[in-house]
């Protein structure tokens, strides 16, 4: 009896394992994704910033700023465009990393009932069958 008991634990505890496992891999490579989307932005926005700094160090008088300063919009528009553009997408990946994150633990609720139901069902057959002897 007790080695059943044990056979039954140990299934458990390793199917446990074994999904926990697969929802940190899958978690791991949801904010893997997420942060390379980011740290890309980060880098574009830089760069475009960096390249209008280098514009704008070489004006020398108001009519050259008054050239510059349009440039200067356009980039602080694109920047919070590719911010906002890489936050949606990485938002996305979030919920699309939770979604199957979700269809996971539901296989092993459905696969914990089936295997409940059948250890049951074993039980009452087997308690049935003494008492009709």
């Amino acid at each position: 009896m007790y080695q059943n008991t044990n056979e039954q634990f140990t299934a458990a505890a390793r199917q446990f394992a074994d999904t926990a496992a697969q929802v940190n891999r899958l978690a791991l490579a949801g904010a893997e994704k997420a942060i390379g989307l980011q740290l890309s932005t980060i880098e574009q926005n830089t760069n475009a910033a960096f390249a209008f700094w280098g514009e704008l160090a070489e004006v020398r008088d108001f009519d050259g700023l008054k050239a510059v300063w349009p440039k200067g919009v356009q980039v602080a528009r694109e920047s919070a465009e590719r911010s906002v553009s890489a936050s949606q997408e990485a938002f996305g990946q979030t919920v699309a990393t939770n979604e199957a994150i979700v269809q996971i633990a539901k296989g092993q609720v459905e696969s914990a009932t089936a295997q409940a139901q059948e250890a049951v069902e074993g039980a009452t057959k087997a308690a049935a069958g003494k008492t009709r002897k």
